[in-house]
């Protein structure tokens, strides 16, 4: 999946891995996210990458897998679950490579 997405964009693989974009501007010591209508092309650009992503991953996924995913608000929380579902989480990977060793 990764080689895949990548070779559309490597924007849209770091969106998988690190969560959406949010621009977040600071004034007189406040954050504040960015209005979109105040957005540049670029920033635009790297905000599309979520939809395109959360379009790639249901797209690829069964019907079981979609529900599974369907109520995640981005596509980092989705590639999370289907990693803990199809993995197991960081402590069953690593019982299964004592288990190999």
């Amino acid at each position: 999946m990764e080689i895949f997405v990548e070779s559309i964009d490597k924007g849209i693989w770091d969106t998988i891995k690190n969560g959406h974009f949010v621009l977040m501007l600071e004034n007189d010591k406040v954050i504040y996210e960015k209005p979109w209508s105040q957005w540049i092309e670029h920033e635009s650009k790297k905000a599309q990458y979520d939809c395109i992503t959360k379009n790639i991953i249901t797209s690829t996924l069964s019907s079981d897998e979609f529900f599974r995913v369907s109520q995640c608000e981005s596509t980092k929380e989705m590639w999370d679950t289907l990693e803990v579902t199809h993995e197991g989480t960081n402590d069953v990977k690593r019982a299964r490579k004592h288990a190999l060793i």
